[in-house]
């Protein structure tokens, strides 16, 4: 049994649990994250469902609608309409009409599980877009990607609450967290940051952290964001170093205070001679 915590969009709810503790039975109310069917319909015409918080859904729109190449600049939106419904969400979104017929040519009908980049693709062909290289010209130092490590839970209201959302974030060159976006799904997490970023024409990030693995999915949606720099919790497949390094992005994985495994362009990173000597003997990975 469930009950919202704050309203019908809030990312948890509270939720009557039986849990054993020192083989004994309790009763306990736990938050657990929301995760409910998001629909996106494009000029009256359903596209994809996804499982998703309630929240923060126009920039999941704007940013999925950007990073699956269904639009070119939030310009070619003219509308975003959220209908909440008894089993979920639908939000409508009303395309240019050249978009529309570009989004028709190329149809596809998924019904995505929790985090799921692909299911419901028709060819295989379709799972890898277009190579698009970025442009950026940023540099990190590593020791602000620490600084990053240590402050983003501050962050994770979500995760704090219930431990079972990723996260995205965008970091400025000094290690601070610009905007942070939170979700059941990794995929859904990073397209509401895309979103926003392109929104708020936020051009001051300096690198996309994710709390999740670097899939070559989450790298394409990077790229079409001209994200330039990656850091991942976790590892990045190798279909990722491949993308990441075609498009012209440095890819990070293991991030940890003291360890980074660089996969791909590692010219854009650099250590101060007081930083490297905190990463000799820490696993300083460099592939």
């Amino acid at each position: 049994m469930t009950e919202a915590l704050f309203s019908s969009n809030s990312i948890t709810e509270q939720a009557e649990v039986t849990c054993f503790r020192n083989d004994r039975e309790q009763l306990l109310i736990e938050m657990v994250a929301k995760e409910v069917r998001v629909a996106l319909i494009y000029n009256g015409i359903s596209h994809v469902v996804m499982m998703a918080c309630p929240t923060a859904l126009k920039e999941f729109a704007i940013g999925f609608s950007l990073s699956e190449s269904i639009i070119e600049t939030v310009k070619d939106i003219r509308s975003i309409d959220i209908e909440p419904v008894d089993n979920g969400i639908l939000v409508h979104i009303e395309l240019s009409s050249r978009c529309f017929m570009q989004l028709k040519a190329h149809r596809r009908s998924l019904a995505g599980r929790t985090g799921c980049g692909i299911c419901g693709v028709e060819q295989i062909e379709q799972t890898v877009k277009p190579i698009v290289k970025v442009t950026g010209t940023e540099r990190f130092n590593l020791q602000s990607l620490k600084h990053a490590l240590i402050n983003l839970h501050k962050h994770q209201a979500a995760f704090n609450l219930t431990g079972a959302t990723h996260a995205a974030a965008t970091l400025s060159a000094e290690g601070e967290v610009i905007s942070c976006f939170e979700d059941v799904g990794r995929h859904v997490a990073l397209d509401k940051l895309i979103g926003h970023i392109c929104c708020e024409n936020q051009t001051r990030h300096s690198a996309l952290l994710l709390t999740s693995r670097a899939s070559f999915e989450m790298v394409q949606k990077a790229a079409i964001a001209n994200i330039s720099i990656i850091f991942a919790i976790s590892s990045a497949t190798s279909l990722a170093i491949e993308i990441a390094n075609r498009s012209n992005i440095t890819l990070v994985g293991f991030c940890r205070e003291n360890r980074v495994t660089i996969y791909t362009h590692p010219e854009r990173l650099y250590l101060c001679n007081e930083i490297l000597s905190d990463f000799e003997n820490n696993n300083l990975a460099v592939m």
